[in-house]
Order: C-alpha cells, then structure tokens, then sequence
C-alpha cells in the first residue's frame, strides 16, 4: 500500500491553514453592516408572516383586500376582465362593468406582485418579500444619506413602527407603493454620488412602477428628487450638450444629462404604461379604472362622491381632516409615537446642522441638499395629500378618536412617511450617543475620571432611554394589532364553518349586508378566474336558479347569519351553512308549520311576488299553523286549516323568473308580537317550475332576525318548512 509522505502532510496543513486565514480576513473585512440588514430583513419576513397569519387570518376591515387579490386571481388566469357565468350574481366589490366584462378599479401593479406570490408558494410570500424589501431599502436609505449605524438603527425602528407592522399583513397597496418609492430614492442618491448611469436606470424603474401602482403617492413622494433633478440640469446648462455637442461640454455635464434622460424616460414609461392601462380596461387614457368606477371620486376640492356616499370636500374641511390625520400619524403610528416624532424632528435639525459644518463648502452643499429631499417628502406628502378626500373617510366621524379604517389600520395614505421618520429618528439617537461619548471624554480629560467608568455611566442612562422609549414603542404596536385581533375574534365567530373556505365542490349562496357585492365583506371568501377550482361564491337571493343551472353538477348551500355584521361592535355574529335542495316539476309546494303559544291574538299571513301580493288571516287563537303554498303553471295558490283569505282568493299571479317572500306575523299583545320570513325563488320554463329550498329566519322585530338552525330555538318559535315536487 502507498502512503502520503510526511512533505504531502506539511503541504496540506499548509493548505487549510491557507484557506483558514483568508476566510477569517474575509470576514474581517466584511461589512457587518450588510449582515445586520440581512438580519432585519428576516425578522421583517417573520413579522408578516405572523401579522398575515395570526391577526389577519380572515383580512382586515379594509374590504380593498379582497379586491386585489381577486384581481390577482385574474392575472394568475392571464385575464384582466372578469366575466362570470351569471350576470349581476358574482360581482366583486370595486370592480367596474363594462362590454368586455367587470374589471378591477385599481392598477394591476399590487395584484402583480400578490399574484407571484402565489406562484412561488401562495399569497403571503408577497407580503413577506414586500416587507423584507422595504426594510433593506430603509436601511440602504440611511445608510447613503448617513452611515451604516443610522441605516441599521432605522431598520430596526422600522420594524417597530406600528403602521408598518399592521400593513406588513395585509393585502394593501401601501407597503408595496412606498417599497419603490424608498428604491427610487435610494438609487437616485447612489446615482448622484457615484455618477453611475445603472443607478439612474433603476431609479427611473422604480418611480415608473411606482407610478403605475399608485400614480399620486409616486408624484408626491418624488416631487423633491425631480426638483432637484430638474434644477441641476438647469445649473449646469445641460442643453449645451444638444446644441455645442459632447466635446465642447465637460464630462460630469454629459453623464448628468445621461442620467437625468435615462430616469426620466423610465420613469414616463411607467405612466405610458399606466395610460395604455387606461384604454385596454376603460377605453380613454386620461381616465383612470376608479375614476371610471366613481367619476368624482378623484383629486380636488368641491364635490366628492362614491356609490352614494358623498360631501363637499372644501378647503376648510380637506385641513381639518387632514390635520387630524398627521396627528395621528405623529402621536400613534410612527415608531415610539411622539417620541419618535420628535426623535425625527430633532434628527432633521440635526442631518442640516452637520451638512453646513462640513468643511468642504461644495461638498457641504451637496449633502445639505441630498438629505434635504429626503426631509421635503414630509412636506410634499403631507400638503398634496390635503387635496385628496380619502384622508376625510378614513377618519369616519371626525370627533371620535376610536372611529373609521383609521383607527385599525392607521392614516395610510401618508405610509410613505414612515421611512423618513425612522431614518431621521435613527439620526437623532446616533447624534445623543456620539453626544454622551464626548461629553464623557470631556469629564475624563478634565476631573481625571477613569474613562471606563464614564463610559459605563453613559451605557446605563443610553440603556434607561432606550428601555423607556422601546417599552413607548412596544405598547403602540401592542394596542394596535390588539385592536384588530379584537376584530379578528369577531370575524372568526361569523364565518363559522366557511373559515376554511367551504365545501370544495359546492355553490355557496352568500348574504348581502353591504350591498350586491362579493368580498364586502366577506373578502375571505374569493372565486378563482374560471370559477372551477374549490368552491364557488355566488351573491344570495341574485339569479339564484340561474346560479344553479350554471353549476349542475355542484351541491348548492346558503350561508346564513344572526346579527349585525358589524365587527368592531360589541355583538358576535353568529353563521351556518345551510344545504340547499333543487326541486322542479309541473308543480311544487311549500308546507311550512310555523310554531305560536296558546292565546295568540291574531295572526296574519303576506305573500308576495314580482306580480303583487296576497294576504291570509288565521281563525284560530294559537298553536301551530300550517301554510300550504302550490305553484302550478303562472299561478299560486296558498291555503291551511286555519287560514283564510280575506278576499276570498289566496292566489298570486307567478311570472316567469320570480321570487316569492312570506311574512307571518305573530300578535302575542296589543304591542308585542315576532313573525316569520320565508323566502324562496321560483321559475316557470317549458311547463317544468323550478325552485330552491327557502331561506327561514324569525324575527322577533322586523330589524333583528334569526336564521333557522342558529342558536337555540324558544319555545313555540320552531319552524318546519319542506319544499317538494308536488306532480309526482
């Protein structure tokens, strides 16, 4: 056997230690600034993951979620436009009819991003990649304005930021937004310092995407960079590079225009790409899909108005919900509330102060100025967003601090501001450090004090601080997502058996508390493209016969609830699912017997359709009532042993697509009493009549019904109602 001779041995120990050694200098030199970021980027994926999951399982109060992702579930099928089996039966809430089908009121750019969140494993790797991405791009930020301590700290107030907590799970368009707005002025930063033609390109990516997604938030978070851009062209009279050519004009002059063209025609390509939107889903490019929706539902002053919900939007009303609004950005959603927002105040004071003392003049200006466009979003936020009426709904009543979206959600039009929040805030405690670190030299130079004593000194009271603005921070992110965990009880409470989204083969027949719309607000529950994959979600007491035919194969069910739907009240929504039976022949009927105490003092009986209506008045003085109804051919006609019709006909004319309503009310005293509805659709064709099984509730006022089979039932309130095919 050969062996390795001890030369063989000596040069491989030699090796490792080779390898050893460069792999220690490597990490020697490696910035520990890029490991810190990773970090913060994979607590922020965690934080959405658990946000999304934990206290949004069933969405937020925001119903726009549903919207997005149900236009993700069209881009997944290569669609823009909806179009369902059954007209007016499966229109989503803020989507837009039209001749080519419904359509989405928003830009397609968020549910883009949704949507390949879902090819790469489902939905809420979106939210984590969007919240990832954002807090990398904060830490960037303050890194090229500052250095690698105020980047990393403004991260991690990022993180503790309670409208960047909440908004990291859900399935909204302002993380995302305010993501490209903070990578727009990244790279247009890292552009001007470095000249470099590659971060212009990815900057005028950025803002055009931005654009695309949220045209006005885009405008008013670059505004102060496009300034900027434009007033150095005009500075360094860049059009002489148009009429004395490229060598009559110094480099720097050239690479400026480069760089300034290639971000500006980035930038227009993604409001051309915005426009060429417009006329694909709504024919005109200078109208936008939700102005298409509402027409005066956009930016300005006077009257504002969508789906009946409107109000003279004057300057003196835009200033005062607004000045709401920032308040309470400044005191409750921002990192550490108050604290935070004077932090920021102190670090924008700060970030100027050294730029003038920079002792380069030139160089001096320059950083003024590239930190002065981070701190003029403040302002072009804050004042272009007076112009837009949603910051007056987003409040709800404006003299209840606990009222509208606002108050779970947070003043989410001005999200873009959360960033340089935390960026100047970071300033602020970098500035105190350094400020404790020379004072303590001083005091040591000067009493001859131990300096690791001083510095021990200064450790403990930064520690205090930190301790008392971290627990300010912790206790506004807390009392925010309790809010909504609050909310998340309640919802869980209503979907009842459809929290898992339902039976996978089934039709299911939803209410309508909101309005004809699906996902408002049941957005939890939303149909795929091609309405075949897992169950389908039609709107109750809509077409409903038409529905059934469209889906002959499915088992059909009803979704029923009792109360209010209304989760941040203190009522618990109560739901079922109820199976719904298909019942046709030459003709049908409905026996229902309807329970009632002794000693009733009367009872009466309406039944009515498309055609009118006919009444029934019981003889009797209480007990169970029994109501016969039969639909035979255009007539039906009602009956029962202790029933009589007051004028002698209780038959109703039945047209061809018809719903029929019966109201039974109970007079248990001269004031008191409960009924009855029931109600089921109907269909003549080809002499077949078709219907659906009811739907049963009883109402102890007109207002307060319950559905049959929730809860338990009184005595003498029970009701039994079988619907058959009456010809065989």
């Amino acid at each position: 056997m050969s062996g390795l001779s001890p030369d063989d041995g000596d040069q491989s120990t030699t090796a490792v230690a080779s390898v050893r050694t460069r792999l220690l200098d490597a990490l020697d030199s490696a910035d520990s600034g890029h490991a810190a970021t990773a970090m913060l980027a994979v607590v922020a994926a965690a934080v959405a993951v658990l946000v999304s999951t934990g206290v949004f399982p069933f969405r937020s109060l925001n119903h726009d979620e549903g919207v997005y992702l149900q236009q993700a579930e069209l881009l997944l099928a290569g669609k823009v436009f909806l179009s369902p089996p059954v007209e007016d039966a499966f229109r989503p809430w803020f989507f837009v009819e039209s001749d080519r089908g419904l359509y989405s009121k928003y830009a397609p750019v968020p549910a883009t991003v949704f949507a390949l969140g879902k090819l790469l494993g489902g939905y809420t790797v979106a939210l984590v990649g969007i919240a990832a991405g954002l807090v990398v791009a904060t830490v960037s930020l303050g890194r090229e304005l500052f250095d690698a301590r105020v980047g990393v700290l403004a991260g991690v107030l990022l993180l503790a930021t309670p409208l960047f907590v909440v908004h990291s799970g859900v399935y909204l368009p302002y993380a995302l937004t305010a993501t490209l707005n903070v990578a727009f002025a990244v790279w247009y930063l890292r552009g001007e310092r470095r000249e470099s033609l590659r971060d212009a390109t990815l900057a005028g990516v950025a803002v055009g995407l931005a654009f695309f997604a949220r045209p006005y938030t885009a405008v008013l978070f670059a505004l102060p960079f496009v300034a900027h851009a434009v007033v150095t062209l005009l500075r360094a009279r860049a059009w002489r590079v148009l009429t004395a050519g490229r060598d009559a004009v110094d480099t720097a002059v050239t690479n400026l225009l480069a760089r300034r063209v290639v971000t500006a025609a980035l930038g227009l390509a993604g409001v051309a790409a915005a426009l060429g939107y417009n006329v694909v889903v709504t024919g005109d490019p200078l109208v936008f899909p939700y102005l298409a929706f509402a027409p005066e539902d956009g930016i300005g002053f006077g009257e504002r108005a969508i789906l009946g919900h409107e109000v003279d939007y004057t300057v003196e009303l835009a200033l005062e919900a607004n000045r709401l609004v920032v308040t309470d950005l400044l005191t409750e959603w921002v990192v550490a509330g108050t604290a935070g927002a004077v932090a920021a105040g102190v670090g924008v004071a700060v970030a100027v102060g050294r730029a003038r003392a920079v002792t380069d003049v030139a160089d001096g200006v320059s950083t003024r100025v590239r930190r002065g466009l981070l701190a003029g979003t403040f302002l072009t936020v804050v004042g272009g967003n007076v112009a837009f009426w949603g910051n007056y709904n987003v409040l709800g009543a404006l003299d209840a601090s606990d009222d509208g979206l606002i108050h779970y959600l947070g003043p989410y039009y001005h999200y873009d501001l959360i960033v340089p929040t935390a960026v100047f805030a970071a300033v602020a405690v970098v500035a105190g450090v350094e400020a404790v670190r020379r004072h303590g030299r001083r005091v040591a130079e000067r009493d001859g004090v131990d300096p690791r004593a001083i510095r021990a000194v200064g450790a403990a009271l930064l520690l205090v601080a930190a301790a008392g603005v971290g627990g300010v921070g912790v206790a506004a992110v807390d009392e925010t997502v309790d809010r909504n965990q609050e909310v998340t009880q309640e919802l869980r409470a209503g979907y009842g058996p459809l929290a898992d989204g339902g039976p996978e083969d089934g039709v299911v027949f939803l209410p309508t508390p909101y309005g004809p719309w699906l996902n408002h607000p049941f957005q939890l529950l939303v149909n795929d493209a091609d309405y075949d994959d897992g169950p389908v979600y039609a709107l109750g007491d809509t077409h409903e016969l038409a529905v059934a035919a469209a889906f002959p194969d499915r088992d059909l069910y009803r979704y029923v609830y009792a109360g209010s739907w209304v989760p941040v009240d203190d009522s618990t929504v109560r739901g079922a699912v109820k199976e719904v039976e298909r019942i046709s022949g030459e003709s049908i009927s409905l026996t229902a017997t309807l329970g009632r105490p002794d000693g009733v003092e009367a009872t009466t009986v309406r039944i009515t359709g498309d055609e009118g209506s006919t009444y029934l008045v019981a003889n009797d003085s209480g007990g169970p009532l029994t109501l016969h109804l039969t639909v035979d051919g255009d007539t039906l006609r009602a009956s029962g042993d202790a029933l009589a019709s007051p004028s002698g006909d209780a038959t109703l004319a039945v047209d061809d697509v018809d719903e029929v309503s019966i109201e039974v009310f109970v007079a248990t005293g001269p004031a008191s009493g409960y009924s009855y509805q029931v109600v089921f659709p109907v269909e003549r064709e080809d002499g077949i009549v078709r219907a659906l099984s009811p739907t049963v509730e009883r109402c102890s006022v007109p207002t307060q019904c319950i559905p049959q089979g929730i809860g338990e039932t009184p005595p003498n309130r029970g009701v039994d109602v079988t619907l058959s095919n009456a010809s065989t």
